[in-house]
């Protein structure tokens, strides 16, 4: 038994496992016996310890990733540490990996070799878009090259880089996109040249991001070798308070397990509190698995993740559980009703501290967008903090959108008890800048003219994932990772706040 923290609580001497579940899933009631711990976190971790596998009626027991794995490489049963040629579902590559892995699929296959499946590769360019950079721009026109020779069916192009609203094709960021294009479907897998493909994970498929030799192999065969990973499962119960998001649930979890606490890890997210969470919310929450360490994330697909997909897709897809008796890595139990707005101090996401215990931090300005932070519903959240306090902002606040349809969203949907406002309204009325054409952005810093990048040793609050050193522009400059609440309440007070002060 690996030992406890001072502040948690040892809750269960056993280690608790989903059960078996139908299509329609609903989470398994908890030991009635147990009881939430006053502290914010209760942790339990144990060893795995698995079945030995036997010939006869003994069943051996299965996580949800091992059984995506087994499916997707006709296996019936697979253990973490094996090697398994799998079966690939979809290839996501965008503008910046994309050149790379093309180069390794055409030195392998041959300059003529044709993709394995036209339909099954998806490329979005997406990280370096709006700049005037030559080799930037270079990429993007590499990426159109080979998808009008290979014909790929869902190359989602930029052709006026100086207005996005004339390219009826293009989308904005990736794992944004993929989800709302109708890329993501439960029980299947998914790899993309991009470390935040975990995102998809959300979906209850297996989606882990992969290199440029791995996706060249993938473009010419559709299978990668992978290795099993062993499932750590992170159990967040309790009522999500109403100044609580997704980005303060997956800081609390990194800030527990630190950045190397996942390592080739599945991460695994179970519990009420993640059953009351949206689509785009658990989106989050797996997205940032990667910053933990984590091969993948993982929720099971359930209601919610049905009624999205409604309207996303036609494919037939098929849901994969994991079993009842299955075993597990390690498992970490937190009570979400006693979390506080959090922020990740430069410079590592698992510099984790309250909010309120940042509040002297003067900021320079605060950033909202990227894959983790520039979904519709965390700009709803920002301009609910905006419409609260009726006040304006006291730094540059800069807003990106990650995908088209968001944008279109920020200018069209009413935010929610404003009167029939929109986002855009709303910000304008704060001083906010206008909201940006849908791209990474600043995210990953990118060319000097990228909008809103660092290029000075500022200080940043940031919906974004990252605050290593020069990660948004200048290595230098000081990231905190926050929640797109405690970026807007920090935005309108000149440093990092807790937005519980314009939310209760």
């Amino acid at each position: 038994m690996a030992s406890l923290s001072t502040n948690s609580t040892f809750l269960n001497k056993n280690v608790v496992s989903l059960s078996d579940l139908s299509p329609l899933y609903k989470f398994p009631t908890q030991n009635p016996r147990r009881r939430f711990s006053k502290k914010i976190v209760s942790v339990i971790t144990q060893p795995s310890s698995r079945m030995p596998a036997t010939t006869g009626s003994v069943k051996s027991w299965m996580t949800t990733t091992e059984k995506l794995l087994a499916k997707n490489s006709e296996k019936l049963h697979v253990v973490p540490g094996e090697n398994l040629w799998v079966n690939v579902d979809v290839l996501m590559t965008h503008d910046i990996s994309g050149p790379g892995a093309i180069g390794v699929f055409k030195r392998e296959f041959g300059e003529n070799a044709k993709v394995w499946d036209r339909e099954k590769v998806v490329v979005i360019p997406d990280h370096y878009i709006f700049t005037a950079d030559e080799r930037a721009n270079r990429n993007v026109d590499t990426l159109r090259d080979f998808c009008n020779g290979q014909n790929i069916k869902y190359f989602y192009d930029i052709k006026d880089l100086g207005n996005f609203q004339a390219n009826p094709d293009y989308k904005g960021v990736c794992h944004i996109a993929l989800a709302q294009e109708g890329h993501c479907r439960p029980g299947e897998v998914l790899v993309g040249t991009d470390s935040h493909t975990c995102t998809a994970g959300a979906f209850g498929q297996f989606a882990s991001g992969i290199g440029n030799t791995d996706a060249g192999f993938v473009l010419g065969t559709g299978k990668i070798l992978l290795k099993v990973p062993p499932t750590i499962r992170f159990v967040l119960d309790g009522e999500i308070p109403n100044y609580i998001l997704a980005k303060d649930l997956i800081l609390q979890v990194i800030g527990e397990i630190s950045v190397a606490g996942a390592t080739y890890k599945t991460m695994e997210f179970v519990g009420t509190a993640v059953e009351s969470l949206t689509m785009e919310e658990r989106m989050t929450l797996c997205n940032m698995v990667i910053e933990a360490g984590g091969k993948n994330g993982v929720i099971p697909a359930d209601k919610t993740t049905y009624d999205y997909l409604k309207d996303k897709t036609t494919v037939h897809y098929e849901p994969v559980y994991g079993d009842g008796k299955a075993r597990f890595f390690a498992e970490y139990h937190f009570d979400i009703s006693k979390l506080e707005p959090l922020v990740a101090k430069p410079h590592s996401p698992d510099n984790r501290a309250l909010a309120r215990e940042c509040k002297d931090v003067e900021i320079d300005r605060v950033y909202i967008g990227s894959c983790t932070g520039g979904k519709t519903e965390d700009f709803m959240a920002a301009a609910k903090v905006f419409l609260a306090s009726g006040k304006k902002v006291k730094v540059p606040t800069f807003l990106v959108p990650a995908t088209q349809k968001v944008w279109m969203d920020l200018y069209t949907l009413p935010v929610p008890e404003s009167g029939g406002k929109t986002c855009s309204q709303i910000f304008e009325d704060a001083g906010c800048d206008t909201p940006a054409s849908p791209s990474c952005g600043a995210c990953m810093g990118g060319p000097r003219d990228t909008h809103a990048r660092l290029n000075e040793p500022q200080v940043c609050v940031s919906t974004t994932n990252r605050n290593f050193p020069g990660r948004m522009g200048h290595k230098e400059g000081q990231i905190y990772l926050a929640s797109p609440y405690t970026a807007a309440a920090s935005a309108l007070t000149g440093h990092v706040t807790d937005p519980q002060e314009f939310l209760q």
